[in-house]
């Protein structure tokens, strides 16, 4: 993806110094401007939206919405157990989620029509059930349909000094497999790259085939078994080079508005002021405590540490949730690369040992943080997949050890908490196979929506192109019961 800023940004932003000290490149810093359509929330509860995706498809089945009394090919080899909300009942290896379910909703009847990872991803991503003109399920196009993180980035104004309105933790959603094809779906699309939200690359590209909360609970897919993954955990460090100062850099940041004072003839120029505005967000980023703090996780004390695990997950959900502290309206936080959810085979062993127990632990301490904060009635957690996973329990013997299941667009679980949200609720309901809604069904439209309506969003709220032709952010109706 390329950077629509132009030149003289370039060159002024190396003048204060800030790219080289940051680490970061400009495309970083395109992320940081006010989007010309933002503007002040009208309605709703949540000041931020914490969305957290797990890419691959989480099983509805062996989660949150299992049957135990359904057929044996289709029920699997989890039980489920009691939660703190009455008649609610999860998989019994969710322990501390189910002390929690109190806090949050279950949407039982989430269904699209796609079976296909990367299709799946954009229209989740972007909460448009049809795939955009033009589409190219291997490449990010100019004519996609931009993500849910981007419209709200653009639509919602940040409420800090130093970071954008939008922002995606710990990196990419690339497919290794297909020599490191960029999934579709993330970006800004038809609104242009500067709208893209800022990705962080905190965590390296560990190859397709393993997956997992390195460093303890990683595994490699094709043999279904824990492997030792040394991976290191990164985000940006946002330190001054030696001999630069705050009080340097406050100077040369003070002769450079100097400067740009006596250019009297740019002063007035849209392009200049959205110079300024990057400038003084590259200056901040070095200076803003907050900011580097909420970078800074994995060398967290050790009560924060354990409570969120010191892995992938945890450090992932830990950065978010201080993102959100810091004033980002939308964090996205993706638990695991590409597919790391994907268990055509070894879906109980991995699940049990290897998936649910850093992911349970992490969403939970995120949960109670928030709550107890009191930042969980402004906040609006999501979960969700690209889809659920099939019914019927499938063998591979030649590819993979133990059972698994296959992709299923046309029913999934997510969930919600906070904002508005009634805690230990279930809203819609699946057949007796857990394959299709039963209920309430609920489109990528009305998931979206739900969001955008969190977020304070009117109906008519729509971003505009370079010929201001309104493009409206509301396809449906936000989830009726939800808020």
């Amino acid at each position: 993806m390329t950077s629509d800023l132009p030149h003289i940004s370039r060159r002024s932003l190396l003048q204060a110094g800030a790219i080289g000290a940051l680490g970061l490149d400009l495309a970083a810093f395109n992320r940081l401007r006010a989007g010309d359509d933002a503007r002040a929330p009208q309605e709703g509860r949540a000041k931020s939206v914490l969305f957290i995706f797990l890419s691959g498809g989480l099983s509805q089945l062996d989660s949150f919405d299992m049957k135990p009394e359904g057929p044996t090919a289709t029920r699997g080899e989890f039980q489920p157990v009691a939660t703190s909300a009455e008649g609610i009942q999860i998989c019994e290896h969710l322990p501390h989620l189910a002390k929690r379910m109190h806090h949050l909703a279950l949407v039982r009847s989430m269904t699209h029509w796609c079976n296909e990872h990367n299709e799946s991803h954009t229209l989740m991503l972007t909460g448009r059930s049809q795939l955009p003109p033009g589409y190219n399920v291997n490449k990010p196009q100019p004519t996609d349909w931009p993500s849910i993180a981007a419209t709200a980035g653009r639509l919602v104004p940040s409420r800090s000094r130093s970071l954008p309105s939008s922002m995606v933790v710990p990196q990419r959603l690339l497919n290794m497999n297909q020599s490191g094809v960029v999934i579709p779906g993330q970006f800004g699309g038809q609104m242009g790259s500067r709208f893209d939200p800022w990705f962080v690359e905190a965590s390296p590209y560990r190859g397709n085939d393993v997956k997992g909360a390195y460093p303890d609970f990683a595994y490699r897919r094709r043999t279904e078994e824990k492997v030792t993954d040394k991976s290191r955990f990164q985000a940006p460090v946002l330190t001054l080079p030696e001999g630069l100062t705050n009080s340097r850099l406050s100077r040369r940041a003070e002769m450079l508005a100097e400067l740009d004072r006596q250019r009297a003839g740019l002063a007035s120029h849209p392009s200049t002021q959205r110079l300024q505005k990057f400038r003084d967000a590259a200056v901040s980023l070095l200076t803003d405590a907050k900011v580097r703090h909420a970078f800074d996780v994995v060398d967290a004390d050790e009560k924060t540490s354990r409570r969120y695990g010191r892995n992938l997950f945890g450090w992932t959900l830990l950065m978010a949730k201080r993102l959100v502290e810091a004033g980002v309206p939308l964090v996205q936080a993706n638990l695991g690369n590409f597919n790391t959810w994907d268990l055509h085979g070894g879906i109980f062993p991995i699940s049990r040992d290897l998936l649910y127990p850093p992911a349970d632990l992490a969403i939970s301490a995120l949960l109670d943080d928030l709550s107890e904060s009191g930042l969980l009635d402004e906040t609006l957690v999501v979960i969700a997949s690209e889809f659920g996973r099939t019914p019927r329990i499938f063998t591979l013997p030649r590819v993979y050890k133990t059972p698994g299941r296959d992709h299923w667009g046309a029913l999934q679980t997510v969930l919600f908490a906070g904002a508005g949200v009634e805690g230990g609720k279930v809203i819609g309901s699946s057949d007796r196979s857990g394959a299709y809604p039963d209920s309430s069904p609920q489109t990528p439209e009305n998931f979206a929506a739900s969001i955008y309506h969190a977020l304070g969003l009117p109906r008519d709220a729509a971003w505009h192109d370079a010929d201001d032709r309104p493009h409206f952010i509301y396809h449906d109706v936000p989830i009726a019961g939800l808020l």
